[in-house]
């Protein structure tokens, strides 16, 4: 039997305030469906070296978040290029950016939330 899911508005209001709370910043950059949207994470630290994570299913428990490989040196490009590819086929789908002053704080945030 698979657990009850979060609402994918809750689930983004709940990164947003952890985040906020943990004197990290975090934005909306795409707003999908607020029941089933799927969410995608850019993580920075101190507005450089992005980061995309999407979150999956995990065979038990809560959901994990995987960080996506990179497959050239232009994140920022490669970023952007799949951000619009995602959101051109799953109009549905979320995208947060969490700006953290270090990546130790990320790892916060998304435990908090677990």
């Amino acid at each position: 039997m698979t657990e009850p899911r979060l609402a994918a508005n809750v689930s983004v209001a709940a990164l947003r305030r952890q985040a906020e709370a943990l004197g990290a910043f975090a934005v909306v950059l795409r707003k999908g469906d607020a029941t089933s949207g799927s969410i995608l994470l850019i993580r920075r630290e101190k507005g450089q070296n992005p980061t995309l994570f999407e979150r999956f299913p995990a065979l038990a428990g809560a959901a994990e978040w995987v960080e996506k490989p990179y497959q050239t040196t232009d994140k920022e490009k490669e970023i952007s290029d799949f951000l619009a590819r995602c959101a051109e086929r799953d109009p549905d789908i979320w995208i947060i950016e969490l700006d953290v002053p270090f990546v130790e704080r990320f790892t916060d945030i998304l435990a908090a939330i677990a």
